[in-house]
Parts: C-alpha cells; structure tokens; sequence
C-alpha cells in the first residue's frame, strides 16, 4: 500500500497514513486534534546512495558517511 501524506485544515498538523490507492481520497481524521477537515498533499521524497564504510571510521558515523 502506498503511503499518503495529509495536512489538517484545522490545527496544521502534517501526517502520513498507507492507504490502498482505491481509497486515498477518502477523508481522515488528524492524529493531533481529531478533525475530518483533512486533505491530501503532494508528498516529497529523497533518493540516496549507499556507500561503504570508510576503513578508518568504521563506528564514528552510521554507513560511513563522514568522509574520513
């Protein structure tokens, strides 16, 4: 199932949900006050690379990312 992301035209407050596709448009309730007056936003994502961990700096940082 796809995950959506919502904002509530009450509080603000941004959240994400899975909903099967056949259902994204219907209303949700805001996990911060309760309200039905929620839609749904555009969402953003990341792409990334993995890289190997650095042999001098196998702990200091997760992955290896540090550059040392």
């Amino acid at each position: 199932m796809p995950l959506y992301e919502y904002e509530c035209e009450a509080c603000g407050e941004r959240f994400e949900t899975l909903v099967s596709a056949g259902r994204k448009d219907e209303t949700r309730a805001c996990p911060g006050c309760g309200s039905t007056e929620t839609a749904r936003v555009p969402s953003t994502f990341a792409v990334g690379s993995a890289k190997a961990a650095s042999p001098s700096c196998p702990t200091c940082c997760p992955g290896g990312t540090c550059g040392l």
